[in-house]
């Protein structure tokens, strides 16, 4: 009797571009990338506030550095990643206590956590802008 062996084909590399992950692994991707640049970006955050509470004169510099466009830009990006991050991680904190932890419903809270983030930043930015 022979035996067949059948050796499962492993690609060589992983093809980052060819994975289609669904929308709630999306928005965990999202939640991870936004903390990592709230993070890195906080000693910046930190010396805006501090220039923006010091003094008059620190608070004019401050709407100097505001005012510049590309400053605007990040700015921007950075009130999204809070905000995504925010309505991310209530979303896991329900998942945590195992609220909403079917497929359906998986895919529904994420939807509405990239919905919610948007809208927020949307209003939040105008605000800047």
């Amino acid at each position: 009797m022979t035996e067949v062996t059948l050796k499962k084909q492993r690609p060589k590399h992983l093809a980052l571009n060819e994975i289609r992950l669904p929308l709630p692994g999306k928005v965990s991707i999202l939640h991870r990338v936004s903390g990592a640049g709230l993070f890195l970006m906080l000693p910046v955050l930190l010396s805006l506030f501090g220039s923006s509470v010091g003094s008059p004169e620190s608070y004019a510099s401050f709407k100097e550095v505001v005012d510049n466009v590309f400053v605007k830009l990040i700015l921007s990006g950075l009130v999204w990643a809070y905000l995504h991050h925010f309505c991310a991680g209530i979303r896991f904190l329900l998942l945590d206590v195992h609220v909403g932890v079917d497929k359906q419903s998986a895919v529904s809270s994420a939807r509405l956590v990239l919905i919610v983030s948007l809208i927020l930043t949307v209003i939040l930015v105008s605000k800047l802008w």
